[in-house]
């Protein structure tokens, strides 16, 4: 294992990274249902909550996710990230570097970073984080101030010339994850499509039968 990254080689193409943010049934049976079909990432991104609120559900996701195959990510905040023992952070690109956090909270072991061009995926690569986020792809309402979109080809670009795990995100869904695939992802995160579901576990399901489709398995 690359001790910068913390993601070894032979786990680089995870398929599904599920986002949570205001699921609909609730962000513990979505996070059930996330350990139950075996999704390797899970993020919590709770934006515009006070701290004391992230806390109590990451404490909460934490405890579900401890034991599994599901590797729980907190976006934006390291510090919460290692007070409820979470595996990793997530930074957005006006977030803390991530040397200085690396620095200040050692037993982080993923760090990944948002990049929304090719310019910030090459700078972002130098830094060797565990993956790249690369989005978006389509419009999406979850941001409040969105980068310009990327489209299947330039993110496939952006994915091919990564040389550590690159996920694409933004708009990705069932009905558009197919162009997203052949345009050269191999890992993809949504949002919407699983935490807007009566069923997640029946969401999260169909998004892997499809991503299972282009690995030939």
């Amino acid at each position: 294992m690359n001790a910068a990254a913390g993601i070894p080689a032979d786990e680089a193409r995870f398929g599904l990274y599920l986002v949570l943010t205001d699921p609909r049934v609730g962000y513990e049976a979505c996070a059930a249902a996330a350990v139950q079909a075996g999704v390797r990432y899970l993020q919590l991104r709770m934006k515009g909550t006070p701290r004391a609120g992230i806390v109590a559900v990451a404490r909460t996701l934490q405890s579900i996710t401890t034991g599994t195959a599901t590797r729980f990510i907190v976006n934006d905040d390291p510090s919460i990230t290692a007070e409820v023992g979470a595996d990793g952070v997530h930074l957005g690109q006006t977030d803390a570097p991530i040397d200085a956090v690396r620095a200040r909270y050692p037993e982080l072991r993923i760090i990944g970073l948002s990049t929304h061009n090719a310019d910030q995926a090459a700078r972002a690569v130098r830094l060797a984080p565990a993956y790249i986020g690369v989005g978006p792809v389509f419009a999406t309402p979850t941001k409040a101030a969105p980068d310009p979109v990327l489209g299947c080809a330039e993110a496939g670009r952006i994915i091919r010339a990564s040389a550590v795990p690159a996920v694409a995100i933004g708009g990705i869904d069932a009905a558009t994850l197919p162009a997203v695939l052949a345009g050269g992802a191999v890992n993809f995160a949504v949002v919407r499509a699983v935490c807007g579901a009566a069923s997640p576990l029946d969401a999260i399901r169909r998004l892997q039968d499809i991503w299972e489709a282009y690995q030939g398995g």
